[in-house]
């Protein structure tokens, strides 16, 4: 009688575990998914690999009767970073500032002459 009990117990008190592609959440699990996470999931998912060695991306969503794991795209940015990029977007591989067109203020021909004012002085 005590292992009846015990699996009784066991059935109505252990979580389904499901494992559901985002595209195919419902309505209801959506609203969820943006209360759990209001700012966005991109730093809370998690790489789950299979036991045979492929693996998927997913985030988690916990429920009264169910925890799932929500299968997500991830794109991730495996382009190693190319200096060609950088020079474009930098402007060249110069690093001179100014074209050979910047121009300047032609300095006037009269020196520049200070006006001054004695009035602290008294010449006496």
């Amino acid at each position: 009688m005590h292992i009846i009990a015990k699996k009784i117990v066991g059935f109505y008190m252990e979580k389904k575990r499901l494992v559901v592609s985002y595209k195919n959440l419902t309505p209801e699990l959506l609203e969820l998914v943006k209360q759990k996470y209001p700012h966005g999931y991109q730093n809370h998912v998690i790489k789950i690999t299979k036991p045979n060695g492929d693996y998927f991306y997913a985030i988690t969503l916990d429920t009264s009767d169910a925890s799932y794991l929500i299968k997500v795209n991830v794109k991730i940015d495996s382009k190693p970073k190319d200096e060609d990029d950088e020079r474009d977007f930098f402007g060249g591989d110069s690093d001179e500032i100014g074209t050979s067109d910047d121009s300047f203020p032609e300095e006037s021909e009269e020196p520049f002459e200070e006006e001054s004012s004695n009035d602290d002085f008294d010449d006496e």
